[in-house]
């Protein structure tokens, strides 16, 4: 008697394992994003908060703030949005910068920041 042929199982792992790789390099790649996202923000915040400061130290020396704010803004690779000076003396600066972040699949992030630079009131 002949015995019954076997189906051969060889490769089976193979293909329930190529989902669960793809998931785990999609997941991968989503979360370098994320990284590249937060990284950006801090980088455009710091520009904020340095473009304040430089608005706010021309400011007291009489020079023009929002000049000074938007030089230390592209210094610091970032493109500054808006700029008022105000407060009861007029020494305060108010900035809002962006800056592209991360690309993923072909667009771009754009991220924001804002920052108050002035003296600190009695």
């Amino acid at each position: 008697m002949r015995q019954p042929r076997r189906r051969d199982e060889r490769g089976s792992a193979t293909t329930m394992a190529m989902p669960f790789l793809g998931i785990l390099v999609l997941v991968t790649v989503l979360m370098a994003f994320q990284g590249g996202v937060v990284v950006a923000q801090r980088r455009v915040q710091a520009a904020a908060d340095l473009a304040a400061l430089a608005g706010a130290a021309a400011a007291q020396r009489g020079d023009d703030a929002c000049a000074a704010a938007a030089t230390v803004a592209a210094r610091n690779a970032a493109r500054l949005s808006t700029c008022s000076v105000e407060g009861p003396t007029a020494l305060e600066v108010l900035v809002a910068v962006s800056r592209d972040g991360p690309r993923l699949f072909g667009r771009s992030v754009v991220v924001h920041a804002s920052a108050r630079g002035g003296p600190v009131p009695p």
